[in-house]
């Protein structure tokens, strides 16, 4: 299905069920891609028995409640992201925008660029025109029968709230979302109403816990091609992730706010919509160097955090400060 960003595209799944069709994420609410699952439902000519969301962004949950409307057919999907999609729909007390514009300026992002994010669309409400009434939950370990045969949902932390992958050890499949992508690095963010947070550490614990999937499983991610050789590819993004916290950890010998950063993370230009991600990942990286206690945090007289290498011998996390 496609998309408006420089990622153009979503892969979304449709598995076989006793008595039609269950589908597997849903699309960003675009007027296209509701045209093509038009096609899509009308070609099927089996009914849709239920919609499984693997985790709240638009890309997933945008179209799931028009086609809940649209075939009756319920939405399953975790608790953390069904309350992270009313958090990001509804806002907490204020825009979304509104949060992530305090927090980037916290980090240093110049004026230019928080007038370049203001200018831009609401993203979330952009792409998820409705949310969901109702949903069945689905939880760590559940087992769903998709078809006479047993999918296993094997929760994900740090992408997002409680993103559910799907293993079918039958069929040898395991529809990954975004937490395992073949050629990319999902993103990793520090959502505003948690500045502290450390989301990687959970994202780095999650990787660990998939490899109790088979490593000949194949894997079909959200973004890029299905593909073989999962552990091999868990690898590589824990590899990833240690090499650009070094690459931080070196950047920070004198102290610096995330948006000072980003170039050493990114080697490419970014645009309005990239650097809302790009933010939230270097802070993201951030944090988790300062959990270690391999780097500590200050906030300056000018109301920027900045970020340094800890001395030599020291140990244990800086102490936490408290945000505006």
């Amino acid at each position: 299905m496609p998309l408006p960003f420089a990622l153009n595209h979503v892969n979304l799944w449709l598995l076989q069920d006793r008595e039609g069709w269950a589908i597997v994420d849903t699309g960003y609410g675009i007027p296209e891609a509701q045209e093509h699952w038009n096609s899509v439902l009308q070609d099927l000519g089996q009914p849709i028995t239920q919609i499984l969301v693997t985790h709240c962004h638009p890309d997933h949950v945008g179209l799931a409640a028009w086609l809940q409307e649209c075939t009756g057919a319920p939405v399953t999907m975790t608790l953390g992201e069904f309350y992270g999609a009313q958090l990001f729909w509804h806002g907490s007390g204020r825009s979304w925008k509104q949060d992530a514009l305090e927090q980037f300026r916290l980090h240093g992002l110049g004026q230019d660029w928080l007038e370049a994010i203001q200018a831009d669309h609401d993203s979330y409400r952009g792409g998820v025109p409705a949310l969901p009434r109702h949903f069945q939950r689905m939880m760590e370990g559940d087992r769903l029968d998709i078809g006479g045969r047993s999918w296993t949902v094997h929760v994900g932390h740090g992408h997002s709230p409680e993103h559910a992958g799907l293993h079918c050890e039958e069929s040898g499949v395991f529809i990954s979302g975004d937490l395992v992508l073949p050629t990319i690095t999902t993103n990793i963010s520090v959502p505003a109403v948690s500045p502290k947070d450390d989301p990687l550490a959970r994202y780095l614990a999650s990787l660990d816990r998939f490899r109790s999937i088979p490593d000949e499983t194949l894997v079909l991610p959200s973004h890029g091609r299905p593909f073989l050789g999962l552990h091999q590819r868990l690898d590589a993004l824990g590899h990833h992730h240690a090499d650009r916290l070094q690459v931080l950890e070196a950047a920070c010998q004198e102290a610096r706010p995330a948006a000072d950063i980003l170039g050493d993370l990114f080697d490419r230009q970014l645009d309005s919509h990239q650097i809302i991600f790009a933010m939230g990942e270097a802070i993201a990286h951030l944090n988790h160097l300062e959990c270690q206690g391999r780097l500590s945090s200050r906030l300056g007289s000018d109301g920027i955090i900045r970020f340094q290498s800890r001395p030599p011998g020291s140990t244990g996390r800086a102490k936490m400060i408290a945000l505006p």
